[in-house]
């Protein structure tokens, strides 16, 4: 069942200037395992669509999903935005 992880206070900007509230959302795996992925909620615009990544990491437990989600800086989170639009796209 996924979770979510960690919202963080960074935005991301579209090139249209769109403002996106990236969200760490995870779930743990069959094997124990936590996989977890990132996605971006349009702040103001609610006919925009939610974008998401493909799976970002798999860590051994939710704490430390949680860990490696709080270390994320804004230059990842950009390129994390980047792969979803691509993703969104394909």
């Amino acid at each position: 069942m996924r979770e979510l992880i960690h919202e963080h206070s960074t935005l991301v900007r579209a090139p249209d200037e769109t403002a996106y509230a990236p969200r760490v959302v995870g779930r743990d795996r069959i094997d124990g395992t936590w996989e977890g992925w990132i996605e971006f909620h349009p702040v103001a615009l609610r006919q925009a669509a939610i974008l998401a990544t493909e799976r970002e990491t798999t860590q051994p437990t939710r704490e430390a999903l949680v860990y490696w989600a709080t270390g994320l800086e804004p230059i990842y989170l950009e390129g994390a935005f980047d792969r979803a639009v691509r993703a969104a796209h394909a």
